[in-house]
């Protein structure tokens, strides 16, 4: 039932296409089409002479935009997976519910679904977006399964409680989304202000409002509201320094369900980048989080990427990343980026070459590293080396 519907509110749309209207910007009446075909190879080890785990990801994405009249946008995101190796083996022998959490839709309508699946494979297809815009004058309002992006920093987002992501998901470029009424009323040229409310699989209600507003050439943001069971409040800023970008944000916490009895939670970070004349690019951030642990920071939750929260970013207090990338020529792009956990002396390493050999076709070769003792943040997960294909349409 899922299935059917999933593909038949895109193939409803799709049917709308036209080869004159193809392609053709946001004018009234209009049609936008685009997505990718990608095919991501990954090999994992905890010891290069020992097992290897390998898995294949077909990875298929349609995105479809329709403005009926002026003012007015639907869109519609479909994507299509295909996983299989014994890397699916192993992780279904870890977590028997693995692929059972792949077909768990996180919103509140549910438009994920496991197409076929066996010890080897899974086949899953998802909405991730469909939502109707509506903008009349200062006010723009948006209705459904949707992106509320509401962080500031490029690594770790705090005041991202509607859909926040993991740094590690490096191939889900969209990013989640959730199913949500979001309302925004525009006050001058550079300030607004935002109310949204979204209800996630669980009946679970966030709701927040945000106040953005520009002062000192600097972009500053405050909020407040609930998320899930805790009352939240948080704020954040943005602008630069002798040219480098400055930015940071946190939101603190407090149960609302046992107010008087608990302490709360703040989870801050900041974020700065530079990039130099030459194109060498310079980019470091760091994550405090009061209820994280200043002892081994370990749990096999990491690559745990399907409910990610803005309050477990990470087990650890602290956290420091740092990243050095350079244009190598203009279609090659090298970068080298890390993660330290200072309390259990665990390290994360992530380098990758960029490669594009066309105008829509590119190649990344992709590695995640993880190195420290057994129960560190870092230490219980090996090796992973990706390569990935795409083309874009």
């Amino acid at each position: 039932m899922r299935i059917r519907l999933c593909t038949g509110l895109v193939l409803a749309l799709l049917t709308g296409i036209s080869p004159g209207t193809h392609g053709q910007g946001s004018s009234s009446g209009k049609w936008l089409f685009n997505g990718y075909l990608k095919d991501l190879q990954l090999v994992n080890y905890e010891d290069v002479q020992k097992e290897w785990y390998l898995n294949n990801e077909i990875n298929n994405r349609m995105d479809l935009k329709w403005f009926p009249t002026s003012g007015l946008a639907v869109e519609a995101g479909l994507r299509n997976r295909f996983l299989f190796g014994n890397y699916i083996e192993l992780m279904q022998y870890m977590d028997p519910d693995y692929v059972k959490m792949m077909d768990r839709d996180q919103g509140f309508l549910d438009l994920t679904m496991v197409i076929d699946e066996a010890d080897s494979y899974v086949l899953l297809t998802s909405l991730d977006r469909l939502n109707v815009k509506y903008s009349v004058g200062k006010w723009e309002l948006n209705l459904g399964r949707q992106r509320i992006n509401w962080g500031i920093n490029f690594i770790w987002t705090p005041n991202d409680i509607f859909n926040s992501f993991s740094y590690f998901d490096f191939d889900y470029e969209e990013r989640p989304g959730c199913d949500a009424l979001q309302i925004e009323y525009y006050t001058g040229m550079a300030s607004s202000v935002q109310a949204a409310a979204s209800i996630n699989h669980d009946r679970r209600l966030t709701a927040a409002a945000m106040y953005r507003f520009n002062r000192w050439n600097y972009d500053f943001q405050v909020m407040a509201g609930q998320m899930v069971n805790d009352l939240v409040i948080g704020g954040g800023w943005s602008g630069d320094i002798s040219g480098g970008g400055f930015r940071g944000e946190f939101t603190y916490f407090h149960s609302s369900e046992h107010f008087a009895d608990t302490t709360g939670q703040l989870v801050a970070a900041i974020d700065g980048d530079y990039t130099l004349k030459n194109g060498l690019y310079l980019h470091a951030s760091a994550l405090y989080n009061s209820s994280g642990t200043t002892g081994k920071a370990g749990g096999n939750t990491l690559l745990d990427l399907r409910n990610i929260s803005v309050k477990d970013f990470t087990r650890a207090r602290y956290s420091l990343f740092g990243e050095i990338a350079y244009p190598v020529t203009p279609l090659v792009r090298a970068d080298l980026s890390g993660i330290f956990n200072p309390c259990d002396m665990s390290i994360f390493i992530g380098p990758s070459v960029d490669i594009s050999l066309t105008d829509n076709i590119s190649l990344l070769l992709i590695a995640q590293l993880f190195y420290g003792e057994d129960g560190t943040e870092y230490g219980d997960y090996g090796k992973f080396w990706y390569l990935r294909l795409k083309w874009s349409f």
